[in-house]
């Protein structure tokens, strides 16, 4: 019987072996949620690298560019981390590298995993179905804020949690436990749920008040983004229009 665990800081990943795990990352604010987007309106593949400088060097391979820090489109990059920026002709069949605060570490730090998803609220039934046909012990990797605990990230790991636990997987996690809770408790308004969390409160201040709606939309894109030789690939893209 496969497990589901939660580690809720990329701090923490250091506690849990990788190996033969299938690791979900997530940046629901907004890294994850605005691959999925991408992948969702054709992007081919797109690159997480960690430092501004390499993401910008990716421009001269012909790649399309995207850095964020703080909340805040970086100088010099095509985009910045909103998932509507995305929906433009120009991301078809391009190559993306993305550098974020939180999401692209996340991701980084996983990489001795057997496999590692991209999850989204956006694309979260389609990952819970990959996961359920895996049968790997599951590990989901919240992208926290600057290495601290976020609770964004933590009611999508309790969405998985709650489905997975569905279909008999097992946890013994004190993390799984608390974010299938606060998950169960939240889940009938996100929004409302968050609106005292400080991620939620710095993007308000930044006025991006509609990002955060967009990215706690449940199932709007059947999208599997998964990390193949150094980049990511929709293994989905068969399905899109």
């Amino acid at each position: 019987m496969p497990s589901i665990d939660v580690c809720v800081s990329p701090e923490l990943i250091h506690l849990f072996d990788l190996k033969g795990k299938a690791v979900v990352a997530v940046d629901i604010l907004r890294a994850s949620s605005t691959m999925v987007t991408a992948f969702a309106h054709g992007a081919a593949f797109i690159i997480p690298v960690t430092q501004l400088e390499e993401c910008l060097g990716f421009a001269q391979k012909g790649c399309l560019t995207a850095a964020e820090r703080d909340g805040i489109k970086a100088d010099g990059f095509d985009f910045g981390n909103s998932p509507f920026s995305y929906m433009i002709p120009e991301v078809k069949g391009s190559t993306i590298a993305i550098t974020t605060t939180n999401g692209t570490r996340a991701i980084r730090l996983s990489e001795a995993a057997e496999e590692i998803i991209i999850g989204s609220f956006l694309n979260l039934e389609t990952v819970v179905n990959h996961l359920a046909e895996l049968q790997l012990d599951v590990l989901v990797v919240c992208a926290g804020w600057k290495g601290m605990f976020n609770l964004e990230d933590t009611l999508y790991a309790g969405a998985v949690a709650e489905q997975l636990l569905e279909r008999g997987f097992s946890s013994g996690s004190d993390a799984t436990l608390g974010a299938l809770h606060l998950y169960q408790n939240a889940k009938a308004d996100l929004f409302q749920y968050l609106q005292a969390s400080s991620h939620v409160q710095r993007m308000q201040r930044l006025h991006i008040t509609k990002d955060i709606h967009f990215c706690l939309q449940h199932n709007v894109y059947d999208v599997l983004p998964v990390w193949q030789e150094d980049k990511l690939v929709n293994i989905k893209a068969e399905t899109l229009v």
